[in-house]
């Protein structure tokens, strides 16, 4: 399936981000997924009503976090990365690509007319295809503060062992609460 998430993706995704949280530690999550899985089969097994779950689990954890997108990022799933509305580590590799649907399905939609048009439909798409890559660049996103930064591969280890460092202060002992989930 390509790395989407089905159903027990998305529990076990739950699973460990509520461990996290019962422990107080500091998450590290390597992003590569292009969304949840589709179809009658995804449907009958709840991949969505799983998913929203682990996405509110994100949104309930308090534990440090950190993201790094490696590759895909896409729809729901892609949201789930980290909680967008407090702070967080959040580097991108420059092979990142992130949106709503991966270009290549949502072209052949949004620009059906103009690639049929076309007097060369192959050449008009390509065209299309380069314009659109062109703003979905992981250094665009990162020069609208999206992101932290586009890093290297090879500064990965070194961030994430600043990330643990700055992290460890703010364990917290006790019990964590957990708040109402769907």
């Amino acid at each position: 399936h390509g790395g989407s998430w089905d159903s027990d993706t998305a529990e076990k995704f739950t699973r460990i981000v509520d461990l996290a949280q019962a422990f107080h530690l500091p998450v590290v999550n390597l992003v590569d997924t292009p969304g949840f899985q589709s179809g009658l089969d995804a449907e009958r097994a709840g991949t969505t009503r799983r998913g929203v779950r682990a996405l509110a689990a994100v949104y309930q954890a308090t534990v440090p976090w950190c993201s790094i997108i490696l590759r895909r990022a896409y729809g729901v799933a892609a949201a789930a990365h980290q909680h967008m509305g407090r702070f967080n580590f959040r580097y991108a590799w420059p092979s990142a690509n992130w949106g709503e649907v991966p270009i290549e399905g949502g072209l052949e939609v949004a620009y059906k007319s103009e690639i049929e048009g076309a007097d060369d439909p192959v050449q008009k798409r390509a065209e299309i295809m380069l314009r659109v890559r062109s703003l979905t660049s992981p250094f665009r996103s990162a020069e609208a503060f999206v992101i932290e930064d586009i890093i290297d591969p090879r500064e990965t280890r070194a961030l994430l062992c600043e990330f643990a460092n700055l992290a460890a202060p703010l364990r917290e002992a006790g019990v964590s609460r957990f708040g109402i989930r769907p």
